[in-house]
């Protein structure tokens, strides 16, 4: 399809009816989540994203890369010039294939970095084989996440608290601490956290708590690293539309109206945030550290 007839994120469109809007099918899944089994599809930037080599020879690691919006961002950062690894479940794999088929077939550079994130040991490990992988490391992306819905704090078990915590909380810290010592001055991580951080929802109580743990870490890690030139900042998605939305993120009869309520009307795509990341990522914010960049659909975070 050529550029005339793809839209891109420089064609001027109306952004309430850019992408579907709701109501949509009740479509669950198991945990974690496959992208091609979302209705409609979500859009990733696989026809629309264009790059002009914004990140030519940076070396960026995504958390969560295989779908959503670190699927997003590892194509745009792809096609800005970045060699690019990703991180993810196992269970995960069809999505993280399908995205280096993607990628390398046209002739950017994607490593899968398949694991657990939940355990500190291989934390560690995923850095150093990132850097192996990309000949170092100059961008970390703490993407990945865990969401589970429950009505009442009477449902949370310990075990889901202790895996949301771990997924969104703990791997940050482990993350980042194994970087921080390899990181040069120009270097970035960049975060993700929610609106949830901001306003939570009632059946999030465990998700959005550590949304807003992010914060409070970014901001402080921004910091401590200000003095050694490397830039901290978090992103703030409101209702994206993601795998972790139909696997378990929301009860399905959230998914049906799922993004009305914001001022635009409909949920994002990962497309639309992935030129954040990019941003962050490059000299066009060197003056930036320490920020939350909301891309909410018009729903305020403060």
């Amino acid at each position: 399809m050529s550029d005339a007839q793809t839209p891109n994120q420089y064609t001027m469109q109306d952004p309430r009816t850019q992408y579907p809007r709701p109501p949509f099918p009740r479509q669950p899944q198991d945990a974690p989540g496959l992208t091609t089994k979302m209705d409609p599809v979500p859009d990733h930037g696989e026809e629309s994203y264009r790059g002009f080599g914004r990140m030519e020879g940076r070396r960026a690691l995504i958390t969560g890369g295989d779908s959503g919006i670190g699927r997003a961002a590892a194509i745009a950062y792809a096609r800005e010039g970045a060699a690019v690894a990703i991180n993810y479940l196992d269970v995960e794999s069809p999505d993280a294939e399908s995205l280096k088929d993607l990628i390398e077939g046209e002739g950017g550079t994607l490593h899968l970095l398949p694991g657990d994130l939940t355990d500190e040991a291989f934390c560690t490990t995923l850095i150093d084989d990132a850097r192996e992988a990309l000949g170092g490391l100059d961008v970390l992306v703490i993407n990945a996440g865990k969401q589970t819905s429950q009505e009442s704090i009477r449902d949370i078990t310990t075990e889901q608290f202790d895996q949301t915590y771990k997924t969104n909380v703990y791997a940050m810290f482990w993350l980042a601490k194994a970087a921080v010592p390899h990181l040069e001055p120009g270097s970035a991580i960049i975060t993700t956290t929610s609106i949830q951080g901001y306003k939570p929802s009632a059946n999030l109580l465990d998700y959005a708590s550590t949304k807003y743990a992010i914060i409070g870490f970014t901001k402080a890690l921004a910091k401590q690293l200000a003095e050694d030139g490397v830039r901290v900042n978090g992103v703030a998605p409101g209702p994206f539309w993601t795998p972790l939305q139909p696997s378990g993120g929301q009860p399905q009869d959230k998914i049906e109206e799922f993004g009305k309520q914001v001022p635009l009307g409909r949920p994002g795509q990962p497309a639309e945030i992935a030129s954040t990341y990019v941003f962050l990522a490059t000299q066009e914010s060197g003056y930036i550290t320490g920020e939350i960049v909301g891309v909410t659909g018009g729903d305020p975070t403060m």
